[in-house]
């Protein structure tokens, strides 16, 4: 079983290691706010794309919230349900789930697809941020 680091002292929330869950959210991205939110972000940002009825992104998603404690100062962190924006989802190939990209500057900066560990999640990030 993972474990998932406690925020540092000086950040506003923190990890429940009973629930397994953190105070912060991952904010919401939809095919509306697509540009706004990610493309023209003065930080990289990192997208989960994602649907409830899938297992793997339910896996992930607790790994979203660690990537915002841990992340947040130099990473935005966002999600987007897949099957109510199928315009973002088609043009960024998104074809399986649960898909993570990173932006930068308005492009794709890296890919993942399928689910994932929290030390390969850390790989992930710390090679493209």
């Amino acid at each position: 079983m993972e474990t998932f680091p406690q925020p540092r002292k000086d950040e506003r929330h923190a990890y429940n290691p009973k629930t397994r869950q953190c105070s912060v959210a991952v904010k919401d991205v939809t095919d509306a706010d697509f540009a706004a939110a990610v493309l023209r972000a003065d930080l990289p940002v990192l997208v989960d794309f994602w649907a409830p009825w899938c297992g793997p992104c339910r896996l992930v998603a607790p790994l979203m919230d660690w990537a915002v404690t841990t992340y947040g100062d130099r990473l935005l962190v966002m999600k987007m349900e897949v099957d109510p924006n199928p315009v973002t989802r088609d043009q960024y190939k998104v074809q399986g789930i649960p898909s993570l990209l990173v932006f930068r500057g308005g492009e794709v900066m890296a890919r993942h697809e399928g689910a994932l560990s929290q030390k390969q999640l850390q790989a992930f990030l710390d090679a493209h941020l």
